[in-house]
């Protein structure tokens, strides 16, 4: 306790408007509707909490309220906060966001990003720095970016956060100034935290006692009761009688809570993924022989045209230049206002469309490279993966973040070149594709985009620009549904991406002495473990070729998988073989690339192997 005052700015808020709180807001919540009883029932984990007893108490949550869901990294509400603001900005709505976080926190290079977007966008935000001089046990007086002077004075509204009178009024000019297009601030407030960081946590073992001593004649309910029963307002034996009905229905919400139902296993894995059954288009593109980039092109463009919610942001991808590769070329001066570029910074890239679906929005983001993903990697781990599974479902983000993938294109070295889809696919709630061909690129990217569920969209770059041959008509493809390539008896080869084309050259190379069935898994999360079982019946014998590296694998968790399964395990004649990158990373020189990568002579000698047994 010691942060109610700030309940007053709840006052400031319309019903339209968003809150991304901090869990040491349990006063404003409370002022924005949340009732006591919903936070003890959270207290005690109960299945019909805001996160079905998911989320440690205090991660308040709530959206007919529109209340974001709070994660325990501070600092992680305040991209997608700008997300939902910009949305509302491009709405056309009187609406303001307030995003909270503590001063610590503001060290956070999100907070940064974010009040740098917000100027940068003119959005109607506010942000609220929760300073009580402490981060646990460190004191931040000399780490405060604002007492270091890293804000300008003229751009930072300081109030005391101790009154709150002080609060409202305070407050009341820079909603103001949100809600009527002046853009956003950033209020520090002065306040105290009255109480140990946690229940675990001793603060006389750190702080002195004469500190807490008068922190605690700071208490913001006593200062202000003692004021209004001064002033005449209220009387002592008012405020007893108040303090005494609240600590009754204090102990009646948390006794009828503890009586609530507790979580079953069966529900463990409620509300991960949405259902997901995406609409159909009988035919998406042009005949011919058109290249994945064309092919791209022309689903964003059906897309940005069916709906004014689909959205497209990422670097360099307006005009001239359409993205470093071409898959925006024509859409920002088609569709100005819903194609911008973003600063380069990709964790304000992955937060604001989180934000701008958790609105309503469609966001379609590009990363330039996957390879530059790392900044994002907060956002997509702690809210991309996890919102919908810890809002109970109350909250998703159905966003589409797309870029470009992998090597065979030599130069890369590094930073150009990297997979890296395990990484994702080890994060329960995201969609992860990496598609081979044009009109599977359409058809997953169409499905990705009126998807319920976030989709991370991997781009092979090395087959963008290659003709391709595809039948007619093009539709929307199934997440989890594994195209057959080529049909065969001997051997089934699994891959996606680049490797397709790595598989289908080794298979010409044996030309009729080993059938092999080509199995393109085009999605790895979720993947088509029926249609291996289903191969692996005929042939018996499983080789996989992956891109990225070998250990911790999608690869080595195909083989394990269907070495774990009774039925898939002795229908095989010989060991599984796995076909990947080293552990290491590319490096510039092309005689580094390839002697990493899989090839057709590895491939040959993998299905070789498994057949002699």
């Amino acid at each position: 306790w010691g942060h109610e005052a700030l309940a007053a700015a709840a006052w400031l808020l319309e019903s339209d408007d968003y809150l991304f709180p901090y869990y040491r807001d349990r006063a404003l919540v409370l002022a924005r509707g949340v009732s006591n009883a919903q936070l003890a029932s959270a207290y005690f984990a109960k299945l019909g909490s805001s996160s079905a007893g998911r989320q440690m108490p205090a991660h308040f949550s709530d959206r007919e309220k529109n209340i974001w869901s709070v994660p325990t990294p501070t600092g992680a509400n305040c991209l997608p906060a700008c997300g939902v603001a910009w949305a509302m900005q491009l709405d056309h709505r009187p609406n303001v966001v307030l995003a909270t976080i503590g001063d610590a926190a503001s060290r956070q290079g999100e907070f940064a990003e974010a009040v740098s977007f917000a100027v940068e966008r003119q959005l109607p935000i506010v942000f609220i720095v929760e300073d009580n001089n402490y981060g646990i046990s460190t004191n931040t007086e000399k780490l405060n970016p604002f007492k270091l002077g890293i804000f300008g004075k003229d751009f930072v509204v300081n109030l005391d956060g101790r009154h709150p009178d002080l609060v409202y009024d305070s407050l009341q000019p820079v909603f103001h100034k949100a809600r009527t297009g002046g853009g956003p601030s950033v209020v520090v407030a002065q306040l105290d935290r009255l109480c140990s960081h946690t229940s675990s946590d001793d603060q006389r073992i750190y702080r002195p006692l004469d500190e807490i001593e008068a922190m605690q004649s700071r208490d913001p309910l006593d200062v202000y009761a003692r004021e209004l029963i001064v002033a005449g307002q209220l009387t002592v034996d008012q405020w007893q009688q108040i303090q005494s009905d609240i600590s009754l229905q204090v102990d009646q919400d948390y006794w009828a809570a503890q009586q609530e139902a507790d979580p079953k296993p069966e529900n463990l894995l409620d509300q991960l993924v949405a259902d997901s059954n995406s609409p159909c288009a009988s035919s998406l593109l042009i005949s011919g022989k058109p290249r994945m980039v064309d092919a791209l092109n022309e689903v964003f463009r059906l897309g940005l045209a069916s709906s004014d919610r689909f959205v497209m942001f990422g670097e360099d991808i307006q005009a001239p230049k359409g993205g470093v590769f071409g898959l925006t070329t024509g859409l920002s001066e088609e569709f100005p206002d819903r194609v911008f570029n973003s600063p380069l910074a990709e964790a304000t890239i992955a937060g604001v469309g989180i934000g701008m679906a958790c609105y309503g929005m469609r966001p379609i983001f590009e990363f330039q490279f996957i390879d530059f993903v790392g900044p994002a990697l907060n956002q997509i781990l702690q809210n991309l993966a996890t919102l919908r599974w810890r809002s109970r479902g109350q909250w998703s983000c159905p966003v589409v973040f797309y870029a470009p993938y992998g090597a065979y294109l030599p130069g890369g070295a590094l930073w150009h070149s990297q997979a890296n889809e395990s990484l994702f696919a080890h994060a329960p709630g995201i969609q992860v594709v990496v598609p081979s061909t044009p009109e599977d690129a359409a058809g997953l990217m169409w499905t990705a985009m009126h998807s319920h569920n976030p989709t991370l969209f991997l781009i092979p770059k090395h087959l963008l620009r290659q003709p391709m041959q595809s039948p007619e008509p093009w539709s929307a493809i199934e997440m989890g549904s594994a195209k057959i390539r080529r049909s065969g008896k001997d051997v089934t080869l699994v891959t996606w991406g680049n490797c397709v084309e790595i598989a289908e050259a080794a298979a010409d190379l044996l030309h009729d002495d080993i059938s092999v069935e080509i199995v393109d898994l085009r999605s790895i999360q979720p993947w088509d473990r029926p249609t291996i079982a289903k191969s692996l019946q005929k042939s018996g014998r499983l080789v996989v070729v992956q891109e990225d590296g070998r250990s911790c694998s999608v690869g080595q968790m195909i083989i394990s998988e269907i070495l774990s399964d009774p039925d898939s395990f002795y229908q095989l004649l010989s060991p599984p073989q796995l076909v990947s990158k080293c552990d290491i990373p590319i490096g510039y020189n092309p005689i580094y690339e390839f002697t990493a990568l899989p090839d057709q002579q590895r491939v040959v000698a993998a299905l070789h192997a498994v057949m002699e047994y």
